[in-house]
């Protein structure tokens, strides 16, 4: 093997109150996809934002193709061969492809910039990543998975040496995902270095060299893929035995008999908004878990919205106990005991700059109105409670939400609903993006809230989740709710799959 591009000795970083990274090393080889995996809070994102100068260095080393590096910031890292992409990509939708790719280098004479060389250029660079679009049309336009591959060519332009490629398949679709692997295998074969931050066990060993497992901001080792088994990986992470994934082995089939003679707590008849989704019919009952099945873009997330009164429909109606009611806005259905976790925890859940305490509050303060404010001993008194019932980390509820892990973020998000003691909860997504261990956790909490008689709307990217979940599955393709079944034996993934292809139930 020859010598690493990247090389990371000793490394530590310190939050208040917070240990994210001690005395970390890690390494890097050309023409190599390394995993980083660990659970929400291991420091993966911590130890890319010291690499890539998004954060200082508190101790430690770099050295990239052999000489030592210090990044002040991300600009320097690419300007060194350094760069990153994201989960959520961070390009101007109101620009072209083109723009995109070259922003802030757009190739130019005596002043002026060169639309066609830029135009040409960015097919090229597409091109190599085996992707034929307009790149004079917004990006705005596309999916998010051409955004992410827009991105990527982006960031190999600028990087010649390393990649990194943080969550990169949390939001795409098993076709998209296959299409991104190959991309990356072709430019492993270039000779580029890959480092893959992903929770996905099986991606990890679909695609990846090696791996390094970080624990509580530790390095715990680096193996090679084909010598570490799947279960050791996870003990690894989570430095346990096998427990929590027994917890997240297939459940038999959660009974609808219990739940059939009740009241629904919502049910939608004919309710639809023109141009996000058509109309549909769903009930959602005491204690029922319902879950929400379909492709990326299938109107999963836009039949929360309905619901939750984040988007106003445009026909049908809704009744809450039987009775008809008109949920116009949020406020609404809030004043309806009704609980809405939002997939896009950054721009619709968190605010990154109040505190774990303060986040946690914010729904019950809203509905409670300003002029009826919650006294600080009451609000620790029920922080402490959904900090302790979450196993939410660190356990400060002073420090910053900002300063969590994507893991803990979800569950500040959770326990700010849960406090409302809403009667319907909708969870978009609420374990995307999340270690192994956290999943277990949220997936054990909705199992709970439903034995407890709380509905539940669960959407999920993974079948075998909503399969595991669900006391009901109603099922979406292209924006219509094509079927509505009962989770009974005969109903597994394949059939799910079937029916979304076919569009009627099988």
């Amino acid at each position: 093997m020859t010598d690493p591009i990247l090389t990371m000795t000793g490394i530590s970083k310190e939050f208040p109150g917070v240990k994210a990274l001690i005395d970390v090393d890690f390494r890097l080889f050309a023409g190599e996809v390394h995993g980083l995996m660990g659970e929400n809070g291991a420091g993966k994102s911590t130890l890319i934002k010291v690499l890539t100068g998004v954060y200082d260095i508190d101790a430690g080393d770099v050295t990239l193709a052999g000489e030592p590096v210090r990044f002040g910031s991300p600009l320097q890292a690419q300007h060194a061969g350094v760069s990153t992409v994201y989960q959520e990509v961070n390009l101007c939708a109101n620009l072209s492809v083109a723009e995109n790719i070259f922003i802030g280098r757009e190739p130019r004479r005596y002043g002026l910039i060169r639309w066609s060389e830029m135009r040409k250029r960015s097919e090229e660079l597409l091109a190599r990543l085996q992707l034929d679009i307009d790149v004079s049309a917004m990006l705005g336009t596309y999916s998010l998975a051409v955004q992410q591959m827009v991105a990527i060519a982006r960031a190999i332009d600028i990087s010649t040496k390393v990649l990194i490629l943080d969550e990169p398949t949390s939001s795409l679709d098993p076709a998209e995902v296959d299409q991104l692997f190959r991309v990356m295998r072709q430019l492993k074969n270039d000779g580029l270095a890959i480092l893959f931050v992903t929770h996905f066990l099986d991606q990890v060993y679909q695609i990846s060299d090696r791996i390094t497992v970080l624990r509580n901001g530790r390095r715990v080792g680096e193996y090679p893929t084909a010598e570490l088994a799947q279960v050791d990986l996870v003990a690894r992470m989570i430095g346990k035995e096998l427990a929590v994934l027994e917890q997240l082995e297939e459940q038999p089939k959660r009974s609808l008999a219990a739940l059939e003679s009740t009241r629904p707590v919502i049910a939608a008849q004919d309710v639809g908004r023109r141009g996000a989704i058509a109309p549909f019919n769903l009930s959602i009952h005491e204690g029922e878990v319902v879950g929400l099945a379909g492709l990326l873009g299938s109107g999963r997330t836009e039949v929360a919205r309905l619901l939750f009164g984040a988007d106003r429909a445009d026909r049908g109606r809704i009744q809450i106990d039987g009775q008809p009611v008109t949920i116009r806005t949020p406020r609404t259905a809030i004043a309806h005991d009704i609980a809405f976790c939002s997939e896009n925890r950054r721009t619709e859940g968190l605010v990154e700059e109040l505190t774990v305490r303060e986040n946690i509050v914010l729904a019950l303060q809203a509905a409670r109105g300003w002029s009826r404010p919650l006294s600080r001993r009451r609000q620790e008194e029920l922080v402490g409670k959904y900090i302790q019932a979450l196993r939410i980390t660190p356990t400060n509820p002073e420090i910053l939400a900002r300063n969590l892990s994507g893991g803990n973020q979800q569950k500040v998000m959770l326990a700010r609903w849960l406090i409302t003691e809403p009667r319907l909860l909708i969870l978009d997504e609420p374990t995307r993006g999340i270690d192994v261990g956290a999943k277990a956790e949220i997936q054990r909490l909705v199992v709970s809230l439903s034995d407890g008689g709380m509905a539940v709307l669960f959407i999920s990217a993974e079948l075998e989740e909503v399969l595991r979940l669900s006391h009901k599955i109603a099922v979406l393709r292209d924006r219509h709710l094509v079927a509505d079944m009962a989770n009974t034996d005969d109903v597994d993934a394949d059939r799910i799959m079937e029916t979304i292809a076919s569009g009627a139930s099988t």
